[in-house]
């Protein structure tokens, strides 16, 4: 497999941007390892000394709140990137990252992550924006918390989710993979009752459908405009 982690990333053709030279002398560098299901890839307290990327299959990252409580803050997909806080000064790990299915990943060294940037600034400024959408995101989470009710988090996460991840199907859009309740209920702060509540009041509206292997958008706008509607 040598270096293709780096094709994968973000889904974007970092091929392209990559030194032929460089590639060659990473190539003997890179770890790949397959996780199973619900296997931890690092947890609290590990050394922040690596740097992983997707290959195939779903990455979770979470931590654990008061009385024991998961807090998802976010899944890693295919062609992604994560534990890049270390990149930024993490020296230990904060949460737990673990596979959410079969999982292959492209594991690289800290110190080698940082040589390729340094060397190649086509590289480091895409993983500067990474990092920076991924801050975006996390405020915009972080203001749904405070400001949004249960059902409205729940339905911008589906709407954002859409936005990212979604295809096209004719007029509806498709997101393969969807998230179980109670990942959704870990992402939206919520539980999972409520999720299957307002999930199903969406499609009794018949604005959406959902089994494990997908969610089924028919409207984005009307689904728009059920936000703050109790």
């Amino acid at each position: 497999m040598g270096n293709q982690c780096f094709w994968y990333l973000e889904d974007q053709d970092i091929q392209k941007m990559m030194d032929p030279k460089k590639s060659m002398e990473i190539q003997d560098k890179i770890i790949h390892r397959k996780f199973k299901k619900s296997e931890k890839i690092y947890m609290p307290d590990d050394t922040a000394d690596k740097i992983f990327f997707v290959m195939e299959g779903r990455v979770k990252i979470s931590s654990t709140g008061e009385e024991g409580k998961e807090v998802t803050k976010i899944i890693i997909n295919q062609g992604e990137i994560f534990g890049e806080l270390a990149l930024v000064g993490e020296e230990k790990r904060r949460d737990f990252a673990t596979a959410l299915e079969q999982t292959t990943i492209c594991i690289m060294s800290l110190e080698e992550m940082q040589s390729v940037m340094k060397s190649q600034s086509s590289i480091s400024m895409f993983i500067m924006k990474i990092l920076g959408n991924r801050v975006v995101d996390m405020e915009k989470r972080l203001e749904s918390l405070v400001f949004r009710d249960s059902r409205t988090r729940i339905i911008e996460f589906v709407l954002d989710l859409v936005s990212k991840k979604g295809q096209r199907v004719g007029y509806e859009m498709v997101v393969r993979k969807f998230l179980t309740h109670q990942e959704i209920a870990n992402i939206t702060a919520t539980s999972r009752q409520t999720v299957t509540t307002v999930l199903n009041d969406l499609k009794s509206k018949n604005l959406l459908t959902f089994d494990r292997k997908r969610l089924l958008v028919r409207d984005v706008e009307l689904l728009e405009k059920e936000k703050g509607i109790v």
